[in-house]
């Protein structure tokens, strides 16, 4: 246990208090929270400009909780009952001082807090959903930990509020912050969005093929894995498909992925639930809040040329993000529905998040092939499948959480490298046969 050497308790005021329903983006992640118990947190670590005071940076602090209410949200609990969001008006927050010894890498004792800041437990209720510590060196402050919450916001919110932290801009917030999402969901435009949405699902689980996945050989122990592919490869060769295509760089990654599952497992339509930011709903753009959501979409990829698979995936992603918004609990309900109906074979698609910011200049595609490593065992459950994909100065980074009771090591680690494999042979002709069949 790292030990506190001083605490400093900074003090923060801002807009937007109250109370309310959960919008649809925070029940989504609070569900997620509860199946994969965890409280999802999302940290990190820098060094700190010379000449940083701890005035400096509990100003940061302060800046953080008076700007975003989303840090300034806890949770009401409710039995039987979805939370409450309560937005405070003010309050104080600690800042951690965590001091180093001479002779110790002030980094690697940065990492060490964010990890114990992620590993301890959090207090949905009483506690703030921010945790933020400077690190210490004799008189130098060298590094800042932060670790929030995933209530607090999404990978694009993230964005935006660090951008804002550097120029902290003087225009208003947004006025839909989550307490003006969860109101106007639960009006009559929110209803009929949400209808249009749950129909949409309803029709994909309907048709869709019941078994997804191969049955796994075995039963391993812990269940729940956790591996990693490293490709320089990967990145150069979407970005080629996407030059003799015009696909743009989403669907063609959503292409590749889905030829790669359905070669997997054998199963065509390949049904994948893909993150959708939803940022581009009117007024949403900058607003920092949990407001991603996983959509629905169906691809066939059979029988066709890779570029034919690109345009289908460019066409269905505009389905799939025009229905990514709407109340997860409702469609847990009509999940439930169609799995009663259906029967148990009925296997629900695998997440697939794309997060590459592409920020990383493309190298040059070497012949190497990609890397693949399993990180993590344990008991504490993932969800069944989800892949997440990132850009990275090394290349193109992508993670895989499964349950090795649904999809056995060997097939999510293939999953992964056909990544690759798809990606350099689209890369090589577009027009030619994807491979899979129907």
């Amino acid at each position: 246990m790292i030990k506190v050497a001083d605490r400093v308790s900074v003090a923060f005021a801002g807009e937007g208090a109250g109370a309310g329903e959960l919008s649809w983006g925070q029940r989504d992640i609070w569900l997620a929270m509860v199946r994969q118990e965890s409280w999802l947190p999302n940290g990190a670590w820098g060094p700190l400009p010379a000449g940083t005071t701890l005035d400096d940076v509990a100003d940061r602090l302060r800046y953080m909780m008076s700007r975003f209410p989303t840090a300034r949200t806890r949770l009401l609990l409710r039995p039987d009952l979805p939370p409450l969001q309560v937005v405070a008006g003010d309050g104080e927050i600690a800042l951690d001082i965590i001091d180093a010894a001479g002779d110790a890498d002030p980094a690697e004792l940065a990492e060490a807090v964010r990890l114990q800041y992620q590993d301890t437990e959090y207090d949905f209720v009483d506690e703030w959903p921010l945790r933020m510590a400077v690190i210490r060196q004799g008189d130098v402050l060298t590094h800042l930990v932060v670790v929030m919450c995933h209530l607090v916001t999404d990978g694009f919110g993230a964005g935006v509020l660090l951008e804002e932290l550097e120029t902290r801009p003087s225009t208003p917030l947004p006025e839909l912050q989550s307490l003006e999402q969860a109101r106007w969901q639960s009006g009559p435009s929110g209803e009929r969005q949400n209808g249009k949405a749950l129909r949409h699902w309803e029709s994909v689980l309907r048709a869709m093929p019941l078994r997804r996945y191969r049955e796994a050989p075995d039963r391993p122990q812990p269940r729940h894995w956790r591996g990693e592919f490293t490709s320089t490869a990967l990145g150069p060769a979407l970005h080629t498909i996407g030059e003799r295509t015009g696909g743009a760089p989403a669907p063609v990654l959503l292409a590749v992925f889905a030829v790669a599952l359905a070669r997997v497992t054998g199963v065509n339509p390949a049904v994948i639930r893909p993150m959708v930011n939803n940022r581009f709903r009117p007024g949403l753009d900058r607003v920092v809040c949990m407001l991603a959501q996983y959509g629905l979409c169906q691809l066939d990829v059979a029988g066709i040329s890779f570029a034919e698979a690109v345009e289908r995936a460019g066409r269905t992603a505009l389905t799939t993000y025009k229905h990514a918004y709407y109340d997860p609990i409702q469609l847990d309900t009509l999940i439930a529905g169609v799995v009663a109906d259906r029967g148990p074979e009925l296997e629900l698609p695998c997440y697939f998040n794309d997060r590459r910011t592409f920020a990383t200049a493309l190298r040059p595609q070497p012949d190497a092939a990609g890397t693949f490593r399993w990180t993590t065992r344990q008991d504490t459950p993932f969800e069944p499948l989800i892949v997440h994909v990132d850009d990275t100065p090394d290349g193109i980074h992508a993670v895989i959480f499964l349950d090795t009771h649904v999809v056995s090591p060997a097939d999510g680690e293939a999953l992964l490298r056909g990544l690759e494999t798809v990606a350099l042979q689209a890369a090589a002709d577009p027009t030619a046969p994807t491979g899979v069949s129907g």
